[in-house]
Protein backbone atom coordinates (compact mmCIF):
# COMPACT_ATOMS: atom_id res chain seq x y z
CA UNK A 1 0.00 0.00 0.00
CA UNK A 2 2.63 2.43 0.84
CA UNK A 3 4.94 1.32 -2.02
CA UNK A 4 1.93 2.31 -4.47
CA UNK A 5 1.58 5.50 -2.53
CA UNK A 6 5.09 6.36 -2.70
CA UNK A 7 4.77 5.72 -6.57
CA UNK A 8 1.88 7.69 -7.39
CA UNK A 9 3.53 10.92 -5.22
CA UNK A 10 6.79 9.80 -7.50
CA UNK A 11 4.96 10.30 -10.43
CA UNK A 12 3.21 13.39 -9.77
CA UNK A 13 6.29 15.16 -8.72
CA UNK A 14 7.58 14.04 -12.57
CA UNK A 15 4.54 15.17 -13.92
CA UNK A 16 4.43 18.76 -12.26
CA UNK A 17 8.34 19.12 -13.22
CA UNK A 18 7.39 18.05 -16.52
CA UNK A 19 4.33 20.82 -16.78
CA UNK A 20 6.97 23.81 -15.40
CA UNK A 21 9.85 22.68 -17.77
CA UNK A 22 6.99 22.89 -20.61
CA UNK A 23 5.96 26.31 -19.20
CA UNK A 24 9.60 27.59 -18.91
CA UNK A 25 10.26 26.30 -23.00
CA UNK A 26 6.93 28.73 -23.75
CA UNK A 27 9.05 31.39 -23.09
CA UNK A 28 12.45 30.88 -24.30
CA UNK A 29 13.46 34.49 -24.63
CA UNK A 30 11.69 35.60 -21.29
CA UNK A 31 13.74 32.96 -19.15
CA UNK A 32 16.96 33.76 -20.82
CA UNK A 33 16.70 37.57 -20.08
CA UNK A 34 15.48 36.07 -16.27
CA UNK A 35 18.35 33.81 -15.96
CA UNK A 36 20.75 36.62 -17.38
CA UNK A 37 21.42 38.15 -13.99
CA UNK A 38 21.67 35.00 -12.31
CA UNK A 39 24.44 34.31 -14.90
CA UNK A 40 26.21 37.78 -14.30
CA UNK A 41 26.29 37.42 -10.81
CA UNK A 42 27.67 34.03 -10.24
CA UNK A 43 30.11 34.90 -13.13
CA UNK A 44 31.30 38.16 -11.91
CA UNK A 45 31.61 36.33 -7.71
CA UNK A 46 33.60 33.52 -8.81
CA UNK A 47 36.65 35.97 -11.55
CA UNK A 48 35.97 38.34 -8.63
CA UNK A 49 37.40 36.05 -6.21
CA UNK A 50 40.02 34.38 -8.35
CA UNK A 51 41.40 37.68 -8.61
CA UNK A 52 41.31 37.99 -5.03
CA UNK A 53 42.65 34.62 -3.88
CA UNK A 54 45.30 34.88 -6.85
CA UNK A 55 46.71 38.01 -5.58
CA UNK A 56 46.59 36.13 -1.92
CA UNK A 57 49.01 33.90 -3.43
CA UNK A 58 51.00 35.94 -5.20
CA UNK A 59 51.34 37.96 -1.80
CA UNK A 60 52.42 34.45 0.15
CA UNK A 61 54.89 33.40 -2.60
CA UNK A 62 56.76 37.47 -2.78
CA UNK A 63 57.04 37.23 1.02
CA UNK A 64 58.06 33.67 1.17
CA UNK A 65 60.88 34.71 -1.39
CA UNK A 66 62.38 36.91 1.56
CA UNK A 67 63.75 33.74 2.77
CA UNK A 68 63.18 30.25 5.29
CA UNK A 69 61.62 31.51 8.55
CA UNK A 70 63.05 34.56 8.58
CA UNK A 71 64.00 37.11 11.67
CA UNK A 72 66.05 40.31 11.65
CA UNK A 73 67.45 41.94 14.36
CA UNK A 74 68.29 45.77 14.14
CA UNK A 75 69.98 47.83 16.35
CA UNK A 76 68.08 50.51 18.47
CA UNK A 77 67.40 54.32 18.32
CA UNK A 78 70.17 56.92 19.92
CA UNK A 79 68.48 59.90 21.66
CA UNK A 80 70.27 63.18 21.49
CA UNK A 81 69.08 66.15 23.45
CA UNK A 82 65.76 64.17 23.85
CA UNK A 83 65.63 63.99 19.69
CA UNK A 84 65.42 60.30 18.83
CA UNK A 85 67.68 59.32 15.39
CA UNK A 86 65.13 56.30 15.05
CA UNK A 87 65.56 52.41 15.15
CA UNK A 88 68.61 51.29 13.51
CA UNK A 89 70.99 54.02 14.48
CA UNK A 90 72.44 52.61 17.51
CA UNK A 91 75.66 50.63 17.24
CA UNK A 92 74.65 48.42 19.72
CA UNK A 93 75.16 44.70 17.56
CA UNK A 94 79.15 42.94 17.18
CA UNK A 95 79.30 39.86 15.77
CA UNK A 96 80.02 38.39 19.03
CA UNK A 97 76.55 38.65 19.45
CA UNK A 98 75.95 36.95 16.58
CA UNK A 99 79.00 34.01 17.56
CA UNK A 100 76.36 34.13 20.73
CA UNK A 101 73.45 33.42 19.18
CA UNK A 102 74.67 30.95 17.21
CA UNK A 103 75.77 28.98 20.20
CA UNK A 104 73.08 29.21 22.64
CA UNK A 105 70.11 29.89 20.81
CA UNK A 106 69.08 26.47 19.36
CA UNK A 107 65.88 27.34 17.70
CA UNK A 108 68.00 28.98 15.34
CA UNK A 109 69.06 27.45 12.39
CA UNK A 110 71.42 29.43 10.77
CA UNK A 111 72.55 33.55 11.25
CA UNK A 112 74.18 36.15 9.62
CA UNK A 113 75.64 39.50 9.95
CA UNK A 114 73.58 41.86 7.44
CA UNK A 115 74.84 45.38 6.53
CA UNK A 116 73.13 46.93 2.75
CA UNK A 117 74.78 50.27 0.86
CA UNK A 118 74.06 51.62 -2.30
CA UNK A 119 76.44 52.35 -4.73
CA UNK A 120 77.21 53.31 -8.37
CA UNK A 121 78.58 50.16 -10.04
CA UNK A 122 80.43 50.15 -13.10
CA UNK A 123 81.41 46.96 -16.13
CA UNK A 124 83.48 48.40 -19.01
CA UNK A 125 81.29 51.14 -20.28
CA UNK A 126 78.42 50.80 -18.85
CA UNK A 127 76.96 51.44 -15.07
CA UNK A 128 74.28 51.29 -12.34
CA UNK A 129 73.22 52.04 -9.67
CA UNK A 130 72.32 48.83 -7.21
CA UNK A 131 72.34 47.85 -3.24
CA UNK A 132 75.27 45.82 -2.33
CA UNK A 133 74.14 43.66 0.23
CA UNK A 134 76.99 41.68 2.80
CA UNK A 135 76.86 38.86 4.64
CA UNK A 136 78.33 35.34 5.40
CA UNK A 137 77.61 32.32 3.37
CA UNK A 138 74.39 31.06 5.56
CA UNK A 139 73.16 34.22 4.30
CA UNK A 140 72.04 32.70 0.85
CA UNK A 141 70.28 29.91 2.18
CA UNK A 142 68.32 32.49 4.82
CA UNK A 143 67.16 34.38 2.21
CA UNK A 144 66.52 31.47 -0.24
CA UNK A 145 68.58 32.89 -2.37
CA UNK A 146 69.79 29.97 -5.46
CA UNK A 147 73.03 30.00 -7.71
CA UNK A 148 71.63 30.57 -11.23
CA UNK A 149 75.26 30.28 -12.30
CA UNK A 150 79.08 30.27 -11.10
CA UNK A 151 79.63 29.99 -7.91
CA UNK A 152 78.86 31.63 -3.97
CA UNK A 153 81.98 33.13 -2.21
CA UNK A 154 83.46 30.57 0.27
CA UNK A 155 83.81 31.33 4.26
CA UNK A 156 87.38 32.05 3.50
CA UNK A 157 86.14 34.69 1.54
CA UNK A 158 85.01 36.10 4.20
CA UNK A 159 87.37 35.88 6.58
CA UNK A 160 89.66 37.89 3.85
CA UNK A 161 87.53 40.43 3.06
CA UNK A 162 87.90 39.46 -0.76
CA UNK A 163 86.43 41.62 -3.21
CA UNK A 164 84.49 38.79 -4.83
CA UNK A 165 80.87 38.96 -5.38
CA UNK A 166 77.35 36.95 -7.03
CA UNK A 167 74.96 39.75 -8.93
CA UNK A 168 71.26 39.37 -8.99
CA UNK A 169 69.49 39.14 -12.89
CA UNK A 170 68.62 43.11 -13.29
CA UNK A 171 72.64 43.89 -12.82
CA UNK A 172 73.27 41.18 -15.31
CA UNK A 173 70.97 42.57 -17.46
CA UNK A 174 72.06 46.30 -17.01
CA UNK A 175 75.78 45.67 -16.66
CA UNK A 176 76.44 42.61 -18.67
CA UNK A 177 73.18 42.45 -21.31
CA UNK A 178 75.40 40.15 -24.42
CA UNK A 179 78.32 38.68 -22.43
CA UNK A 180 78.18 36.01 -19.62
CA UNK A 181 79.54 38.14 -16.18
CA UNK A 182 81.02 35.11 -14.70
CA UNK A 183 84.97 35.46 -14.14
CA UNK A 184 84.32 40.01 -15.28
CA UNK A 185 85.59 42.88 -13.35
CA UNK A 186 83.14 45.26 -12.09
CA UNK A 187 84.30 48.57 -10.28
CA UNK A 188 82.46 49.34 -6.90
CA UNK A 189 83.97 52.76 -5.47
CA UNK A 190 86.74 52.34 -7.43
CA UNK A 191 87.55 48.98 -6.35
CA UNK A 192 87.70 45.62 -8.63
CA UNK A 193 85.17 43.12 -7.48
CA UNK A 194 85.13 40.11 -9.40
CA UNK A 195 81.77 38.23 -10.21
CA UNK A 196 81.82 34.66 -9.37
CA UNK A 197 78.32 34.11 -9.84
CA UNK A 198 74.67 35.11 -10.66
CA UNK A 199 71.86 34.80 -8.50
CA UNK A 200 68.40 32.91 -9.97
CA UNK A 201 65.41 36.03 -10.24
CA UNK A 202 62.85 36.26 -7.65
CA UNK A 203 60.98 39.45 -9.24
CA UNK A 204 59.41 41.84 -7.22
CA UNK A 205 58.67 41.48 -3.35
CA UNK A 206 55.70 42.41 -1.54
CA UNK A 207 56.42 45.78 -1.59
CA UNK A 208 56.63 46.47 -5.40
CA UNK A 209 60.34 46.31 -4.96
CA UNK A 210 62.71 44.62 -7.53
CA UNK A 211 65.02 41.43 -5.35
CA UNK A 212 67.06 41.15 -8.46
CA UNK A 213 68.58 45.02 -8.65
CA UNK A 214 71.51 43.60 -5.91
CA UNK A 215 74.69 42.57 -5.29
CA UNK A 216 76.13 40.31 -2.27
CA UNK A 217 79.55 40.19 -1.60
CA UNK A 218 81.02 39.19 1.44
CA UNK A 219 79.94 40.90 4.81
CA UNK A 220 83.66 42.14 5.60
CA UNK A 221 84.34 43.28 2.59
CA UNK A 222 81.17 45.75 2.05
CA UNK A 223 81.68 46.63 5.83
CA UNK A 224 85.31 47.64 5.69
CA UNK A 225 86.18 48.52 2.20
CA UNK A 226 82.81 50.23 0.76
CA UNK A 227 81.35 51.40 4.19
CA UNK A 228 84.15 51.44 6.39
CA UNK A 229 82.33 51.02 9.87
CA UNK A 230 83.52 48.33 12.21
CA UNK A 231 80.19 47.46 14.10
CA UNK A 232 77.37 45.19 12.68
CA UNK A 233 74.08 46.87 10.99
CA UNK A 234 71.84 44.27 11.48
CA UNK A 235 71.25 40.29 11.95
CA UNK A 236 69.55 37.83 9.90
CA UNK A 237 68.35 34.47 10.88
CA UNK A 238 66.30 31.85 10.24
CA UNK A 239 64.48 29.63 12.79
CA UNK A 240 64.97 25.79 12.40
CA UNK A 241 61.07 25.15 11.73
CA UNK A 242 58.61 27.49 11.29
CA UNK A 243 56.91 26.42 14.64
CA UNK A 244 60.00 27.71 16.36
CA UNK A 245 59.96 31.46 15.34
CA UNK A 246 58.13 32.13 18.60
CA UNK A 247 60.85 30.64 20.56
CA UNK A 248 63.75 31.71 18.24
CA UNK A 249 62.71 35.55 18.43
CA UNK A 250 62.11 35.26 22.43
CA UNK A 251 65.72 33.00 22.91
CA UNK A 252 67.31 35.99 20.99
CA UNK A 253 65.81 38.36 22.97
CA UNK A 254 66.69 37.10 26.06
CA UNK A 255 70.23 36.18 24.72
CA UNK A 256 70.50 39.77 23.68
CA UNK A 257 69.43 41.33 26.97
CA UNK A 258 72.07 39.29 29.16
CA UNK A 259 74.61 40.28 26.67
CA UNK A 260 73.93 43.98 26.64
CA UNK A 261 73.12 44.28 30.66
CA UNK A 262 69.67 45.47 30.25
CA UNK A 263 67.96 45.73 33.52
CA UNK A 264 64.48 44.90 33.55
CA UNK A 265 63.01 48.07 33.75
CA UNK A 266 65.09 49.21 30.50
CA UNK A 267 63.69 48.83 27.22
CA UNK A 268 65.55 46.52 24.41
CA UNK A 269 68.23 48.46 22.74
CA UNK A 270 67.93 46.31 19.73
CA UNK A 271 64.67 45.55 17.50
CA UNK A 272 63.49 42.14 16.44
CA UNK A 273 61.56 41.68 13.00
CA UNK A 274 59.37 38.54 13.11
CA UNK A 275 58.50 37.70 9.12
CA UNK A 276 55.64 35.52 9.91
CA UNK A 277 53.85 39.12 11.56
CA UNK A 278 54.51 40.42 8.28
CA UNK A 279 53.32 37.36 6.08
CA UNK A 280 50.03 37.43 8.35
CA UNK A 281 49.48 41.21 8.14
CA UNK A 282 49.67 40.79 4.22
CA UNK A 283 47.65 37.98 3.84
CA UNK A 284 44.92 39.26 6.03
CA UNK A 285 44.70 42.92 3.58
CA UNK A 286 44.45 40.08 0.71
CA UNK A 287 41.94 38.47 2.45
CA UNK A 288 39.87 41.71 3.07
CA UNK A 289 40.63 42.30 -0.27
CA UNK A 290 38.75 38.83 -1.63
CA UNK A 291 35.94 39.37 0.84
CA UNK A 292 34.98 42.76 -0.58
CA UNK A 293 35.06 42.16 -4.43
CA UNK A 294 33.08 38.47 -3.40
CA UNK A 295 30.55 40.99 -1.50
CA UNK A 296 30.68 43.47 -4.46
CA UNK A 297 29.99 40.54 -7.00
CA UNK A 298 27.43 39.23 -5.14
CA UNK A 299 25.25 42.20 -4.95
CA UNK A 300 24.50 40.85 -8.88
CA UNK A 301 23.00 37.47 -7.37
CA UNK A 302 20.41 39.22 -4.99
CA UNK A 303 19.76 41.72 -8.52
CA UNK A 304 19.01 38.42 -9.96
CA UNK A 305 16.72 36.91 -7.28
CA UNK A 306 15.30 40.04 -7.39
CA UNK A 307 14.38 39.78 -11.37
CA UNK A 308 12.87 36.16 -10.73
CA UNK A 309 10.47 37.20 -8.15
CA UNK A 310 8.99 39.89 -10.32
CA UNK A 311 9.17 37.84 -13.42
CA UNK A 312 7.58 34.73 -11.59
CA UNK A 313 4.95 37.02 -10.08
CA UNK A 314 4.00 38.61 -13.69
CA UNK A 315 3.63 34.56 -14.63
CA UNK A 316 1.41 33.40 -12.14
CA UNK A 317 -0.55 36.80 -12.68
CA UNK A 318 -0.60 35.70 -16.65
CA UNK A 319 -1.48 32.42 -15.74
CA UNK A 320 -4.34 32.97 -13.02
CA UNK A 321 -6.96 31.20 -14.99
CA UNK A 322 -4.87 28.35 -15.77
CA UNK A 323 -3.91 27.62 -12.20
CA UNK A 324 -8.12 27.83 -11.99
CA UNK A 325 -8.31 25.34 -14.22
CA UNK A 326 -5.46 23.20 -12.92
CA UNK A 327 -6.88 23.22 -9.78
CA UNK A 328 -10.70 22.66 -10.43
CA UNK A 329 -9.62 18.94 -12.16
CA UNK A 330 -7.90 17.87 -9.34
CA UNK A 331 -4.51 19.97 -8.49
CA UNK A 332 -3.88 20.41 -5.56
CA UNK A 333 -2.50 23.84 -3.63
CA UNK A 334 1.15 22.13 -3.02
CA UNK A 335 0.91 20.89 -7.22
CA UNK A 336 0.81 24.46 -7.65
CA UNK A 337 3.45 25.77 -5.57
CA UNK A 338 6.20 22.81 -6.42
CA UNK A 339 5.23 24.09 -10.31
CA UNK A 340 6.27 27.53 -9.95
CA UNK A 341 8.80 26.84 -7.26
CA UNK A 342 10.23 24.23 -9.57
CA UNK A 343 10.25 27.21 -12.44
CA UNK A 344 11.74 29.50 -9.95
CA UNK A 345 15.13 27.47 -9.14
CA UNK A 346 15.24 25.76 -12.77
CA UNK A 347 16.65 29.63 -13.76
CA UNK A 348 18.17 30.09 -11.06
CA UNK A 349 20.38 26.50 -11.56
CA UNK A 350 20.72 26.58 -15.08
CA UNK A 351 21.62 30.21 -14.82
CA UNK A 352 23.98 29.30 -12.08
CA UNK A 353 26.14 27.01 -14.25
CA UNK A 354 26.20 29.07 -17.37
CA UNK A 355 27.66 31.91 -14.82
CA UNK A 356 30.48 29.50 -13.60
CA UNK A 357 31.45 29.21 -17.16
CA UNK A 358 31.27 32.50 -17.55
CA UNK A 359 33.13 32.98 -14.61
CA UNK A 360 35.84 30.46 -15.34
CA UNK A 361 35.90 32.49 -18.92
CA UNK A 362 36.48 35.78 -17.26
CA UNK A 363 39.49 34.95 -14.73
CA UNK A 364 41.17 33.03 -17.66
CA UNK A 365 40.58 36.22 -19.99
CA UNK A 366 41.75 38.30 -16.74
CA UNK A 367 44.71 36.46 -15.70
CA UNK A 368 45.84 36.59 -20.10
CA UNK A 369 44.83 40.53 -21.02
CA UNK A 370 45.72 42.49 -17.41
CA UNK A 371 48.51 39.89 -16.22
CA UNK A 372 47.03 39.76 -12.76
CA UNK A 373 47.45 36.61 -11.11
CA UNK A 374 44.09 34.43 -10.44
CA UNK A 375 43.25 31.69 -8.53
CA UNK A 376 39.90 29.75 -8.93
CA UNK A 377 39.38 27.30 -6.43
CA UNK A 378 36.31 24.67 -6.13
CA UNK A 379 35.19 25.95 -2.88
CA UNK A 380 34.73 29.59 -4.94
CA UNK A 381 32.26 27.78 -7.59
CA UNK A 382 30.79 26.16 -4.93
CA UNK A 383 29.78 28.51 -3.02
CA UNK A 384 28.69 30.68 -6.03
CA UNK A 385 26.51 28.10 -7.63
CA UNK A 386 24.93 27.01 -4.43
CA UNK A 387 23.70 30.54 -3.83
CA UNK A 388 22.41 30.54 -6.94
CA UNK A 389 20.22 28.07 -6.36
CA UNK A 390 19.19 29.65 -2.92
CA UNK A 391 18.53 32.78 -4.21
CA UNK A 392 15.76 30.81 -6.53
CA UNK A 393 13.94 28.78 -3.88
CA UNK A 394 14.57 32.25 -1.58
CA UNK A 395 12.72 34.72 -4.38
CA UNK A 396 10.65 31.56 -6.05
CA UNK A 397 8.91 31.28 -3.17
CA UNK A 398 6.94 33.87 -2.52
CA UNK A 399 5.29 34.04 -6.25
CA UNK A 400 5.05 30.10 -5.87
CA UNK A 401 2.97 30.94 -2.50
CA UNK A 402 0.97 33.11 -3.80
CA UNK A 403 -0.30 31.11 -7.39
CA UNK A 404 -0.75 28.23 -4.56
CA UNK A 405 -3.41 30.23 -2.68
CA UNK A 406 -5.28 31.33 -5.60
CA UNK A 407 -9.07 30.17 -5.42
CA UNK A 408 -9.76 28.11 -8.15
CA UNK A 409 -13.60 30.06 -8.34
CA UNK A 410 -11.93 33.37 -8.71
CA UNK A 411 -9.09 32.26 -11.14
CA UNK A 412 -11.34 30.60 -13.64
CA UNK A 413 -13.47 33.83 -13.69
CA UNK A 414 -10.35 36.28 -13.98
CA UNK A 415 -9.80 37.59 -17.44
Amino acid sequence: MREGLFDEEHMRFFEIFRIAIDSLLRHKTRALLTMLGIIIGVGAVIAMVAVGQGAQSAVEAQIASLGTNVLMVFPGATVHGGVSSGAGAAQTLTEADIEAIREQSPAVGAISPMTRVNRQVIAGNMNWSTSIQGGNTEFFNIRDWKIESGDAFTEQDVRGATKVCVIGQTVVKNLFPDEDPIGKTIRIQKLPFKVIGTLAGKGQNAMGQDQDDIIIAPFATVQRKLQGIDFVGAIIMSAVTKQLIPDAQQQVTDLLRARHRLAEWQDNDFTIRNQSDIASAATATSGIMTMLLGGIASISLIVGGIGIMNIMLVSVQERTREIGIRMSIGARRSDVLQQFLIEAVMLSVIGGLVGVGLGLGASSLISKVAGWPVFVSPSAIALAFGTSAFVGILFGFYPARKAAQLSPIEALRYE
